[in-house]
């Protein structure tokens, strides 16, 4: 069990890497968070079904943890579950990105609510509709109103 588990976590570390990126501003802060969501997939692998996509189930529960369950304590032990040692799955940065508009972009998402920043981010990532939809609990048509909505909103920021 143990051995699938880290062979998972191996193939979709991006995802939890994305997830620590958009919530988190300073690096020992997305650590943590990084080791939690990790802590909490562990907790949730037995019960993983197989019904959804692994991909499906590792947003959500990264996402949620993220959202809802996430608070920096600095009396919490720092361990790495199962031997896990994130520093050797970082996430290689984009190969091709305009950074004349970075910051700008980087200040307006930080504005968006945690919620809003989940969908930002997995449509980002080129989910259908139907995996945001499943991801977070939402309609597909909902997802699509949304996303429209927010890209109006970051568009209002960026170009008053």
């Amino acid at each position: 069990m143990e051995k699938e588990f880290l062979q998972t976590i191996n193939e979709h570390q991006g995802i939890i890497g994305k997830v620590c990126r958009m919530y988190c501003t300073e690096q020992a802060d997305a650590e943590d968070l990084f080791q939690e969501i990790v802590l909490q997939l562990w907790k949730a692998w037995p019960r993983f079904n197989r019904q959804s996509k692994v991909s499906t189930w590792l947003y959500r529960i990264s996402l949620n943890t993220a959202i809802t369950g996430f608070r920096r304590s600095r009396t919490r032990p720092v361990f790495r579950p199962l031997g896990f040692d994130q520093d050797n799955y970082a996430e290689p940065p984009p190969q091709r990105m305009d950074l004349q508009y970075a910051p700008e972009l980087q200040q307006a998402i930080s504005t968006l609510n945690k919620f809003d920043k989940s969908l930002l981010l997995l449509y980002l990532d080129d989910k259908p509709y139907s995996e945001i939809a499943e991801i977070l609990g939402l309609s597909v048509s909902n997802v699509g109103v949304k996303i429209n909505r927010i890209k109006k909103r970051l568009k209002e920021i960026l170009q008053p």
